[in-house]
């Protein structure tokens, strides 16, 4: 006598498949950044502009001649919720010397605004609703930092934790001083 053998059937591949997606919806590990310099030396990576969250006109070029941190949210993330305040005190310790921009996409305008409400004011927070921002910079997850030194060069990206975020901005701002 032989014993049945049992096979996971649907159910089991639908719950593996859906610890996958929730294992993977709040990080990355590669943004696949589009960062290119263009023929005539200039970083098109600074070709880009955007609304802030407040409505104001935003610019790419603003990130030229300086170090920069772009941190890629969604509103939803709770990965990005847990990263405000760590945003928000890179900002306040080197907003002198770092541009410090959340770019928050993947859902409406006003879920965007409410999430940026709770970031420092320090942030520039960009409502990317239509998603043009993250296509420029080749992002497609959240949480993901872009971190770019003063020539535009990209330095860190993908998921972050606050110290390795702190510690690669640290390097850049002692690149810069000296």
């Amino acid at each position: 006598m032989t014993t049945p053998r049992l096979r996971p059937g649907p159910a089991v591949a639908s719950l593996l498949a859906a610890a996958a997606l929730v294992l993977s919806a709040c990080g990355t590990t590669s943004t696949g950044s589009s960062a290119s310099t263009d023929a005539s030396g200039d970083n098109a990576l600074y070709d880009v502009s955007a609304r802030t969250v407040s409505g104001a006109d935003w610019d790419g070029a603003t990130l030229s001649g300086r170090p920069a941190v772009l941190w890629f949210w969604a509103p939803w993330c709770p990965t990005c919720r847990a990263q405000i305040s760590g945003v928000g005190a890179l900002a306040q310790t080197h907003g002198d010397d770092v541009a410090v921009v959340g770019v928050g996409a993947e859902d409406d305008a006003s879920a965007i605004a409410e999430f940026a409400s709770e970031v420092d004011p320090a942030v520039t927070n960009l409502s990317d609703v239509d998603g043009a921002v993250w296509r420029h910079f080749g992002v497609t997850a959240q949480s993901t930092y872009l971190v770019l030194d003063a020539e535009g060069d990209v330095r860190g990206e993908g998921y972050l934790d606050d110290a390795e975020l702190a510690d690669l901005v640290e390097e850049l701002v002692d690149e810069q001083a000296g």
